[in-house]
C-alpha cells in the first residue's frame, strides 16, 4: 500500500486529508511543517509528499525545491487554497508533480493520487539504461483497453531513460503531463464526456464512459499517438477522432488565478512540465515538446 506524506500545520486539515488518503487505498503519515517532513523523507522514503504551502518554518515551496534537490525520485502534490495561486505555479514550475484545490480535495484527491504513482511506479519500475539512441520514431493506436495507457506512458518513459534525457523528477513530470493528455483525449475527446459529470453524485462520469466505449460512434474511435526522440528533444502528438473542442473555453494556463478553477487542471499541467504546447484549429490534436537541459540532467 503506497504511504501518503501528509505536510500541513493544521491538525483538523491533516485528519480530514487523512481521511481522503485513506479512502482512496492509501497509507498516511503526518508532517508539522517542511523540515519535519524532510527529516521523515530521510528517514523513511514515502511513496508521495502531499503538501500545503502555507506553513512556518518552511513554506511548501521551499520542501518542493529541497525535495527536488536531496530527494528527486519522491513526488510532491501540492494542496493549494485562495490566496496561494502565485506561489503554486511556482512550485510547479520548480518540480511538484500535481496539485488538488483544498476546497475540491474529496472529488479529486483520489485521481490525482493514482495519476502521480502511476506515473512514479513507472519509474522505479524501470529497465537497465541501454546505450545512447540517436533517434526514436513511434506511432501508437489507443483504444479503451484496460491499462493501456498506463503501459504507453511507461513505455514512452523508458525511451527517455534509454538516451538519460532527464532525471526522476522529470521523468515523473513528463509522465504526468502524458497521462494527463491521453485522458483529455479519450474521456473529453472521443467518449466526449464534459467535466461537470464529476460533480455530480456517485460514478456517473465514469459510468457513461463505460456505456459509451460500448456504443457507436464511440466505440470504433482512436487516440493517434505519434513520438519523436532524439538527443536534443522529445515530441508526442497526441490526437483524438472527437468532434473537437472550442480552444477559447479553456482557461488561459498561464493565469495563476485559474489554478483552482475545477476544470482545466490538465491543461495546466501540461503547461507547467512541458516547454512547448500547442493544439490544432479543431482542437482534437495536441503537440508537447520536452526539451534535453530544460532541467537538471542525470549524469
Amino acid at each position: 500500500m503506497p504511504d501518503i506524506l501528509i505536510v500541513d500545520d493544521s491538525p483538523v486539515d491533516r485528519q480530514m486529508i487523512g481521511d481522503f488518503v485513506t479512502r482512496s487505498g492509501n497509507a498516511s503519515s503526518f508532517a508539522n511543517d517542511g523540515e519535519e517532513a524532510l527529516a521523515l523523507i530521510e528517514r523513511q522514503r514515502p511513496d508521495c509528499v502531499l503538501t500545503d504551502l502555507q506553513m512556518p518554518v518552511m513554506d511548501g515551496l521551499e520542501l518542493v525545491k529541497r525535495i527536488r534537490r536531496d530527494f528527486s525520485s519522491v513526488p510532491v502534490i501540492l494542496m493549494t487554497a485562495h490566496g496561494s495561486e502565485d506561489i503554486a505555479v511556482e512550485a510547479l514550475q520548480s518540480g511538484a508533480a500535481s496539485y488538488v484545490a483544498k476546497r475540491r480535495m474529496k472529488s479529486d484527491l483520489g485521481e490525482a493520487l493514482r495519476v502521480v504513482l502511476e506515473a512514479a511506479a513507472s519509474v522505479h519500475e524501470r529497465s537497465e539504461v541501454r546505450k545512447v539512441l540517436h533517434r526514436i520514431e513511434a506511432e501508437f493506436h489507443v483504444g479503451y483497453e484496460s491499462g493501456a495507457v498506463r503501459a504507453l506512458v511507461s513505455y514512452l518513459q523508458h525511451d527517455l531513460i534509454r538516451i538519460n534525457f532527464c532525471d526522476d523528477t522529470e521523468l515523473i513530470r513528463v509522465g504526468t503531463a502524458l497521462t494527463e493528455a491521453l485522458s483529455n483525449a479519450i474521456d473529453h475527446g472521443n467518449l466526449e464526456l464534459d467535466s461537470k459529470l464529476r460533480e455530480l453524485p456517485g460514478d456517473v462520469y465514469r459510468d457513461l464512459g463505460n456505456e459509451r466505449a460500448r456504443q457507436l460512434p464511440y466505440r470504433d474511435r482512436r487516440v493517434i499517438v505519434r513520438t519523436i526522440v532524439t538527443p536534443a528533444e522529445v515530441t508526442y502528438v497526441i490526437r483524438d477522432q472527437g468532434t473537437g473542442f472550442d480552444l477559447s473555453k479553456i482557461p488561459d494556463p498561464t493565469d495563476p488565478e485559474n489554478l483552482i478553477l475545477p476544470y482545466g487542471r490538465g491543461v495546466m499541467l501540461i503547461n507547467c512540465f512541458m516547454d512547448e504546447v500547442r493544439f490544432n484549429d479543431v482542437g482534437n490534436e495536441i503537440t508537447m515538446v520536452k526539451r534535453y537541459g530544460s532541467t537538471a540532467v542525470v549524469e
